[in-house]
């Protein structure tokens, strides 16, 4: 019997990590997903394989995304399940970068408009539905997602590895419904790079006090 686990991060780097270690402690890279917020557009910066026909300055691939696009070409050089990442947009959230079994789930809603694809993917996959709403908002704040499907019996060392450097995501929702957040809304506008930062340096500053 598999059970689904899930993590939340405010640094790609740490959830990268998390994927890595659960490759290496035996989880099938088919088993493991990631969702990273792009709005910052810090995908395909500093590489040499950006695709800009158009000569804007920007990767067409992300232009596509934001327009509605699927998800898009590979990182070169990566290895396991962040071999697949690519580009894809999701409303509320907007672009972002994702691979592995949960974005199937979560590009039904790039087009259809169903409440949260994220949500629906993480709750048919059993994870609890008011944990699914906030894990979506997580990402939507800028955060990235990182859920694997592990054998029952070894959930616990399984959870153990994402738990490192992992948003405890309790204090999270409570952080949020103390703002008057109910539920992820994909209808909302998603936030920009600006609205991002702040985000990401209000929690930075409570984790240092």
């Amino acid at each position: 019997m598999t059970v689904t686990i899930s993590a939340l991060y405010d640094d790609y780097a740490d959830a990268r990590s998390a994927v890595t270690d659960l490759e290496r402690a035996g989880v099938p890279s088919d088993d493991i997903s990631i969702v990273a917020n792009n709005a910052e557009g810090w995908y395909g910066r500093d590489r040499t394989d950006i695709v800009d026909r158009d000569r804007d300055g920007r990767d067409d691939r992300a232009e596509g995304a934001a327009a509605g696009a699927g998800i898009g070409a590979v990182i070169g050089g990566a290895v396991g399940v962040l071999a697949g990442l690519g580009m894809l947009a999701i409303p509320g959230i907007g672009p972002v970068v994702a691979a592995g079994w949960l974005v199937s789930g979560a590009a039904l809603a790039v087009g259809g408009g169903a409440v949260g694809g994220i949500v629906g993917a993480l709750t048919q996959s059993g994870v609890d539905e008011d944990e699914a709403h906030v894990y979506a908002e997580g990402v939507r704040r800028g955060g990235t997602l990182v859920t694997a499907r592990v054998p029952d019996a070894q959930r616990g060392m399984f959870e153990s590895i994402l738990s490192r450097n992992a948003v405890r995501i309790a204090e999270r929702e409570s952080a949020y419904r103390g703002e008057g957040w109910t539920r992820y809304d994909p209808a909302t506008a998603p936030y920009t790079a600006d609205e991002i930062r702040r985000e990401r340096e209000r929690y930075r500053t409570r984790t240092l006090t």
